[in-house]
């Protein structure tokens, strides 16, 4: 059976994002190793400078890539446009073979570059949303 994480940055708040997250896990439970790991925020002061940011990325990017196992795919709207099908044939291909596979979605400044050099960068859309939403949306695909 193939193990997919889901590795984040942050927790959810509002019972509504956790409601919906664990609809979607009791779902995934029978078909996979299912694994959800939530990693604190790095603390930054309001108004950051991009010396702060960058190194709160980096911190929080040396956490999320010692969970990471498998291939990697990074969540980012740098990263390559995916679709259900792409989705699809991305788990299908990682069946092939015993392993895992870490989906990675980093905090509201995003991820470091050694997060996103750690595997294929994927994105859902062009648009933004939040990190909430698109942890629901990555579940539905899943």
């Amino acid at each position: 059976m193939l193990a997919v994480k889901l590795i984040c940055v942050g927790k959810l708040k509002e019972a509504y994002w956790r409601d919906a997250v664990a609809e979607y896990e009791k779902r995934l439970r029978p078909l996979c190793k299912w694994e959800l790991i939530e990693l604190p925020e790095a603390r930054l002061p309001s108004g950051p400078s991009q010396a702060e940011i960058a190194a709160a990325l980096e911190k929080e990017g040396e956490q999320l890539l010692r969970h990471t196992a498998g291939t990697v795919y990074p969540l980012c709207i740098e990263g390559k446009p995916v679709d259900s099908p792409g989705v699809a044939k991305r788990l299908a291909g990682a069946m092939q073979s015993p392993g895992a596979v870490s989906f990675v979605i980093g905090s509201s400044f995003g991820l470091s570059p050694a997060v996103k050099r750690a595997g294929e960068g994927l994105s859902m859309s062009p648009m933004t949303f939040p990190h909430q939403l698109a942890r629901v949306m990555l579940l539905e695909q899943l």
